[in-house]
């Protein structure tokens, strides 16, 4: 929010998986993964090639979902997350094709 998105939402849940985060700022829509490990190194290790096909796959049901959605520029990104640290955001995490 403090990057002016707005909080689409929280926890969506989908026949194939889950997206931790969906927010908008104007026409791009963000799909986002939030990672908590012990360390920031560690979060940004544990996204692994299946939970990203899954976050993809998800998304498409989104879309499916919310036509008006479709139009709209789309980006995976991660959230990092570890104690005593700042949340890391990373635009652009990974690709889906």
């Amino acid at each position: 929010m403090a990057k002016g998105f707005r909080i689409v939402a929280r926890r969506w849940k989908s026949p194939v998986g889950e997206i931790d985060l969906i927010a908008r700022r104007g026409r791009l829509l963000v799909f986002a993964e939030v990672k908590a490990r012990a360390r920031l190194d560690d979060a940004a290790e544990s996204l692994s090639e299946r939970q990203r096909r899954r976050i993809a796959a998800a998304a498409e049901i989104w879309l499916a979902n919310n036509p008006d959605d479709a139009t709209c520029d789309m980006r995976f990104d991660a959230i990092l997350v570890a104690p005593g640290r700042w949340p890391r955001h990373i635009p652009a995490a990974f690709e889906t094709r």
